[in-house]
């Protein structure tokens, strides 16, 4: 098996070089991995799956300008067809003027201890065993869940002389969550992310939806609330620090999409966030970024105050940025404040949303309240409906953070995030 799949890389190889492309890029993924599909904690079904592409990219100079073109390529096409798609590509590229850059040149990848491949018996054990400990009651329990566990093997190689590999492991855990009460049922879904599997974690994200399902059937309309402090612990706050990585990324600022430059003013004084090389139990933890360039760690804002871009080969060149990669991992630090100082008072900390969005272009927020906890008067109320909404550089003055922190796959951030005057509408 291992012969044929080399050979079929080799062809691969030999096509591009003889096509008459200026450059290309290739990409070698296997993925080797289990699912378990369960109804309730019976097992519905189980299988393995070891799937192997191609993903090629094919690249004509034409003066000043570089056009491109890309495609996947099965593993076990034939050498004639490997030839019509690449042919295809070198016409289809034809049509592109981008101005020109150069792609990576090898670069030997900074520190790291060499890499294991994943052992998926383990992992998925602990997913098994994470999934049966769930602290369900009689009307608050696991309809169904879906447990994917992966080993992705990618080799990149490109016309510049580069050739790496990178071993990770990826896994994804799927649940519906029923609870019950007084003839009333509701569903709540979670799509989980992640490296391995942090068994605690996966517990904790369990009880708190299980809890939420319960507390979800017995809530009170949003009262119009609005100029409002609003707390955001849960998945929704990605979208939040998402806004300040996007608009530093060098494709958003070459396309004005970001105003942003190094030494401006963009978060919170105490805020610092950094790309990560590696972030236990991250399903992102390449070596290299899908471009071949090393991985490694990089302060994008330091206290406050942006430090530098981040991006792609092609953008980042535009902007005159070198040594640059696609990060892959992000870490948020530097809250002042603990979990249980930023809950103090009044404030509605929603849990749920139907829909959270953050537009990194305009600072927008809004959001539809599913589930959220209004602290008034020293009394807790769950409610359900209305909306939040607000401008987040017009919201940065408001904006703390706690000192815990929570991981969301490849992102580390404030456990608890506290906005000030954020616009709560009501449903009364």
């Amino acid at each position: 098996m291992a012969e044929i799949k080399n050979t079929a890389l080799d062809t691969l190889l030999e096509v591009l070089k003889s096509s008459g492309a200026d450059a290309w890029e290739v990409t070698d993924r296997e993925e080797a991995g289990w699912e378990f599909y369960f109804i309730r904690h019976r097992l519905d079904q189980h299988r393995a799956k070891n799937v192997r592409s191609f993903s090629v990219k094919v690249y004509r100079k034409f003066g000043e300008f570089l056009g491109s073109a890309a495609a996947e390529i099965a593993c076990d096409a034939s050498a004639d067809e490997m030839r019509r798609t690449v042919e295809g590509l070198r016409s289809d590229a034809s049509y592109v003027r981008n101005p020109f850059y150069t792609l990576n040149k090898p670069c030997k990848a900074d520190g790291g201890a060499a890499q294991e491949a994943p052992d998926l018996e383990a992992i998925s054990g602990d997913f098994l065993r994470a999934m049966a400990s769930a602290p369900e009651t009689d009307t608050e329990d696991l309809n169904s869940y879906e447990i994917f566990v992966s080993r992705i093997r990618t080799r990149f190689l490109n016309s510049e002389g580069i050739d790496v590999t990178a071993v990770y492991p990826s896994s994804m855990v799927e649940v519906v969550v029923n609870a019950r009460k007084d003839g009333h049922e509701i569903e709540l879904y979670r799509l989980l992310n992640s490296g391995t599997c942090d068994r605690n974690q996966l517990v904790k994200e369990l009880a708190e939806t299980l809890a939420y399902g319960r507390d979800r059937l017995a809530t009170s309309p949003t009262p119009a609330l609005e100029k409002f402090d609003v707390v955001f612990s849960t998945d929704p706050a990605k979208e939040l620090y998402w806004y300040f990585i996007d608009r530093l990324n060098t494709s958003s600022v070459y396309r004005g999409i970001s105003d942003w430059k190094p030494g401006d003013t963009v978060a919170p004084a105490s805020l610092t966030l950094k790309a990560v090389k590696y972030l236990p139990n991250s399903s992102k933890n390449a070596a290299y970024d899908p471009e071949g360039a090393p991985i490694r760690d990089l302060t994008l804002i330091e206290n406050g105050k942006a430090a530098v871009y981040w991006g792609g080969r092609q953008f980042s060149q535009y902007l005159k940025v070198e040594d640059s990669f696609q990060a892959s991992n992000f870490a948020v630090s530097g809250g002042t404040e603990s979990e249980a100082e930023l809950r103090t008072g009044d404030y509605l900390e929603v849990v749920e949303f139907s829909d959270f969005q953050c537009d990194f272009f305009t600072g927008d927020i809004a959001g539809e309240i599913r589930l959220g906890y209004l602290h008034r008067g020293g009394k807790v109320t769950p409610v359900c409906g209305g909306s939040v909404s607000g401008n987040m550089p017009e919201l940065m003055g408001g904006f703390r953070f706690s000192k815990e922190q929570r991981q969301y796959d490849n992102l580390l951030i404030p456990s608890v995030t506290r906005i000030q005057n954020v616009t709560v509408t009501g449903v009364e």
